[in-house]
């Protein structure tokens, strides 16, 4: 019987040997076999791709990361899943697996910064050439493809600015050229959009936001296809990427409510950004809320629901007030992570790509909010007090 991923979340990675709702948290570096004979054929199991309950040692993970592994496999609909200890880590893992000296690799120009980081600047040590494209444009991507590209890596939507592509033409374009395709899709989650049943070869998440919901795990998650299975696992082996047990117990618990999470989380965005579009200093809203535009028509293609992470335009002669409207915030903390269960504010004075020079036009400034899991009134009051800050 197929289930829905909402029971999914509530039923993976039960303990059945323990009998346990939760997979016990599993701590070890050594792993003892009853023989030679048994290490090597479980060495041999482990090389060939089988799915195993446990490691030969404790780099690779334990019963508890494997739970993890497994149950992010299942939502995801992909082949195999690799843990790392950040959700950068995943990132990392998926360039560097695939990319070598000469090759070429395309990322979206509202890219995570140190995505922009480690593609622009330490794989240029590596002569790996890295070309942006602008995701509200695609033939900009279009012309950046030729024989030396290996990967496009695509973050939807965009970082800060929040641009929604249209995945499937970049998938098209991808397969035809029989290139790597990799996203990040920390902001949609495997519950709101499958990447790898769309096409894509590899699905990034930070397990550090809504996986865990908590605000006190560091854990990304890298699944992909069968196509690029071994370069990862090669990659993910002599790298040494491993999650805890601990986190990975902390991301499994946290998954049994995101579904419940999300729901509260997009309920309260709508009535937020709905108060925000009413304000005369906020100039635009950086969230798919508008019908009819591009922005929203990509997201309501690919995606079945919303998430609580969004950016506003605000206009203003001093930035000094932007700082004053943040620190006057009583309910939102000012912090660099989102997907917890608490409202979080932050100026993003350090943006830097081409694709936001169209927001930060003369006097105009771009605030991040990501909306908890609070009480919408107390919200838009906090806000709509604070706002009186901005001159």
């Amino acid at each position: 019987m197929k289930y829905s991923d909402i029971t999914k979340l509530k039923y993976l990675a039960q303990d059945k040997n323990s009998r346990s709702a939760n997979p016990a948290v599993v701590r070890n570096s050594t792993v003892f076999f009853k023989s030679m004979q048994e290490l090597i054929n479980h060495e041999n199991l482990v090389k060939k791709g089988s799915d195993v309950n446990f490691y030969e040692y404790g780099r690779a993970g334990s019963q508890t990361t494997i739970a993890l592994q497994n149950f992010i496999t299942e939502l995801e609909l992909g082949y195999r899943t690799f843990l790392t200890s950040t959700g950068f880590g995943a990132v990392s893992l998926a360039i560097m697996s695939i990319c070598r000296p000469g090759d070429e690799i395309i990322v979206t120009d509202a890219v995570y910064a140190p995505t922009r980081a480690i593609t622009s600047k330490l794989l240029k040590d590596f002569n790996v050439k890295t070309h942006f494209y602008n995701p509200e444009d695609l033939t900009t991507l279009e012309k950046r493809i030729n024989k030396k590209t290996k990967m496009i890596f695509v973050e939807n939507p965009g970082s800060n600015t929040f641009e929604f592509q249209d995945l499937g033409k970049i998938i098209e374009l991808a397969k035809k050229r029989k290139i790597i395709t990799a996203i990040d899709n920390t902001w949609g989650t495997p519950l709101l959009i499958k990447p790898l049943k769309l096409g894509f070869d590899m699905s990034i998440s930070s397990g550090t936001k809504y996986l865990s919901g908590h605000s006190d795990v560091m854990l990304g998650t890298l699944c992909v296809n069968k196509k690029v299975y071994e370069k990862v696992k090669f990659c993910n082996k002599l790298l040494g990427y491993r999650a805890s047990p601990d986190d990975a117990y902390l991301v499994l618990r946290g998954l049994r409510t995101l579904d419940v999470r999300l729901n509260k989380h997009q309920e309260n965005t709508k009535k937020i950004t709905s108060f925000l579009s009413k304000q005369k200093k906020i100039k635009e809203i950086l969230y798919p809320f508008k019908r009819g535009s591009s922005n929203y028509e990509n997201w309501k293609k690919y995606y079945s629901g919303s998430t609580g992470l969004f950016s506003v335009v605000i206009q203003s002669k001093k930035k000094n007030s932007i700082y004053n409207f943040i620190n006057s915030l009583k309910l939102f903390g000012i912090g660099q992570s989102w997907g917890g269960f608490e409202s979080l504010a932050l100026y993003q004075s350090h943006v830097i790509q081409r694709i936001y020079r169209k927001y930060l036009k003369p006097n105009h400034h771009i605030v991040r909010f990501h909306i908890g899991l609070e009480d919408s009134k107390d919200l838009i009051e906090d806000l709509g007090k604070a706002i009186k800050k901005i001159k």
